[in-house]
């Protein structure tokens, strides 16, 4: 993945903070396990996998207060969480 701006985490290191987010909330952990089908030992076996970090911001995405929330947490906006998912699932492919 080529990084346009070097201040910038690129999508990967975006999608990482967004899971490590995710996963430290139980409720919403198994959310994110039960509607993405991904088991916690594959999420385990592909944390480097784009089509998994993909997933993880589709998750986020679906729903609006989560994905502010999380943007929030983890120091960027909305809209770099929906970047980065775009970015991870064109690499998916």
């Amino acid at each position: 993945m080529v990084r346009t701006d070097p201040n910038q985490p690129d999508a990967a290191t975006i999608a990482l903070d967004a899971l490590a987010w995710t996963l430290n909330e139980p409720l919403r952990a198994e959310r994110l396990i039960g509607v993405t089908g991904l088991a916690p030992d594959d999420l385990r076996a592909r944390i480097g996998d784009p089509a998994v970090l993909a997933a993880c911001l589709a998750f986020l995405a679906a729903h609006e207060p989560d994905l502010v929330a999380c943007a929030t947490a983890i120091g960027t906006s909305p809209a770099a969480l929906v970047a980065a998912h775009a970015q991870l699932e064109g690499a998916a492919r």
